[in-house]
């Protein structure tokens, strides 16, 4: 028996007994008596929730395994960024034989490539073809490849035994997708590393010519330049490990412009990439050097972390790894390639400069943010008033798994701005900036806590009701949830005999909980039909298909109508 197989088995077990319940709920299956099953699903939402970092109930929510699902198991669409998004599709095959020694089958990936085939043209009828829950996904996605955005693809392989063969990589290569479609390979042994990603980074880095180095404010910093092998070898041996304080979820981002330029850099100029790249930010507890050497250091350094340049690294090592089929590694290094460092050993008696750091050199990158402002005054504030109402205010992420007394800090903002802050196209589909651009817009200085809870309850109830529909529920409402819940917020408010939600404080909590719980069913029904007026009144008696519902609410064309409801 592998050990590493062994290991996710029993966390597969595990899993399987507690999502059991919201499985056979979320993906309307009948999962009695039927182990298999029930074990290759639970082992389909660890590879999810492993790769893209979300928590138990998005990673659900990517599960589209069923019937009619197009040999797709689970399926991510990331907001667009640059014209461009990326679509994570994910097949699994789990085996009950915990020996590791079983290819992923061939009939899996063809199963991926007539996917990618058929589901990213948006001209092509599938409505028949795919499972309700897997259609809405996908017509949200060609909704964006019809507004002009690029997807680019990962079709992730995941199994607890080997690779595909070499037969099946010539399948791959027939297929003819290029770059646009990245493929990945994810078993037991990688998994584990993925879990293992909070243990500290302790190596050597072999830099190349003279360095700087200054003491400022009780910290150092080294400025030097190292060969691009240097940086490859070192993702080669710690992987995601060494950007745990960096963008996990864009690891997998590739093909980009940006990162296709770098590419093109190496393979063609290479010389030239210190000069055209901003380089690499790290941080750690100390490093040493030989201070009596001029040049060439080997640095010692203990608890390494990338946190800048995360996209850089794996770009370079991803061509690193295609270039060693042509050359031997110690002609990589004489390739006169290299890269910019900044190594901050930071004291102590700092402890906040590595946030002010990450967020000064990711501040293109607003998706990180959440963590940034998890010590913000006002974060800080808004968990103390929650705590006082008896919930829980989750301002920093966690591997603790949320309860419905907790509301994370992502969930809130997202309600926030779609009740009371009324722009649920950006409660969706802008999550990236809800701690950068619009954080000021939705953590206001008079936000409170009775605010966040309330739209909270209501962006759940609407929340739910996309994940699972019920069966009278017109197409709409899988795209529609935060529209939904802003309307149900003006509801509330009225029974609150309230003008404006800046006069709703923890004097009303009692009664906000009392008239969801008694009211928040009728408050969903009474805001569906007036959703359902709006794009009646908005497209007069034209029939929309799914494509054209997922672009009215990802636009926001309908927020002026429902204004007169």
């Amino acid at each position: 028996m592998d050990i590493k197989a062994s290991i996710i088995d029993q966390q597969v077990e595990s899993l399987a007994e507690r999502l059991k319940p919201e499985l056979q709920a979320q993906l309307d299956l009948n999962l009695q008596g039927d182990r298999g099953r029930l074990k290759s699903l639970a082992f389909i939402h660890l590879c999810v929730r492993s790769i893209l970092d979300l928590d138990d109930l998005a990673t659900l929510d990517c599960i589209v395994d069923g019937g009619q699902d197009f040999g797709v198991d689970a399926i991510y669409a990331s907001e667009e960024q640059d014209g461009e998004f990326t679509v994570s599709l994910f097949q699994g095959k789990y085996k009950q034989k915990l020996d590791g020694t079983s290819h992923f089958p061939e009939e899996g990936i063809k199963g991926l490539i007539n996917a990618i085939r058929y589901l990213f043209d948006p001209s092509i009828n599938l409505n028949q073809s795919l499972n309700r829950r897997l259609q809405a996904k996908v017509e949200e996605i060609r909704s964006l490849i019809r507004d002009g955005y690029i997807p680019q693809v990962r079709a992730i392989a995941c199994n607890n035994g080997l690779r595909w063969n070499e037969q099946t990589d010539r399948l791959i290569q027939i297929a003819g997708f290029g770059d646009q479609v990245e493929w990945e390979h994810l078993n037991p042994d990688r998994l584990i590393k993925l879990q293992q990603s909070k243990k500290p980074v302790n190596d050597t880095l072999q830099l190349s010519g003279k360095i700087l180095v200054e003491d400022i404010e009780f910290n150092r910093i080294l400025v030097g330049r190292v060969a691009i092998s240097e940086i490859a070898t070192l993702v080669d041996r710690h992987g995601e490990r060494l950007f745990e304080r960096n963008i996990r979820r864009y690891l997998g981002l590739q093909n980009n412009r940006v990162n296709d330029g770098i590419r093109q850099t190496i393979e063609t100029n290479a010389s030239y990439l210190y000069f055209y790249n901003n380089g690499l930010t790290l941080i750690c507890d100390k490093f040493e050097y030989n201070t009596l050497q001029g040049s060439d250091h080997q640095v010692r350094i203990q608890n390494l972390q990338i946190i800048n340049g995360g996209q850089t690294c794996m770009t370079i090592y991803k061509t690193w790894v295609n270039a060693q089929q042509q050359l031997p590694l110690d002609q990589a290094r004489s390739a006169n390639a290299y890269i910019l460092i900044r190594l901050y050993q930071l004291s102590s008696f700092n402890t906040d400069l590595v946030q002010k750091i990450t967020f000064a050199t990711n501040n293109q990158n607003p998706v990180d943010l959440r963590d940034l402002k998890a010590n913000d005054e006002r974060q800080a504030q808004l968990e103390l008033d929650i705590a006082q109402l008896g919930y829980r205010y989750l301002r920093k992420r966690s591997s603790e798994r949320p309860t419905q007394q907790d509301i994370t800090s992502s969930e809130a903002a997202a309600a926030v701005l779609a009740v009371w802050r009324k722009a649920p196209h950006q409660a969706k589909s802008s999550t990236r900036e809800h701690f950068g651009k619009l954080y000021n817009r939705i953590f206001t200085g008079s936000l409170n806590g009775t605010q966040i809870i309330s739209a909270t309850l209501l962006y759940r109830i609407a929340d739910h009701r996309r994940r699972q529909p019920a069966s009278s529920d017109p197409d709409f409402v899988r795209y529609a949830s935060c529209f939904i819940a802003m309307q149900m917020g003006k509801y509330l408010l009225q029974d609150l005999k309230l003008q404006r939600v800046d006069d709703l404080n923890h004097q009303h909590f009692f009664k906000v909980q009392e008239l969801i719980q008694n009211q928040g069913s009728e408050y969903f029904d009474r805001s569906v039909k007036n959703i359902e007026d709006a794009i009646h009144r908005l497209y007069s008696a034209s029939a929309l298909s799914l494509q054209q519902l997922s672009a009215t609410f990802r636009r926001g064309d309908l927020i002026s109508q429902l204004a007169d409801f």
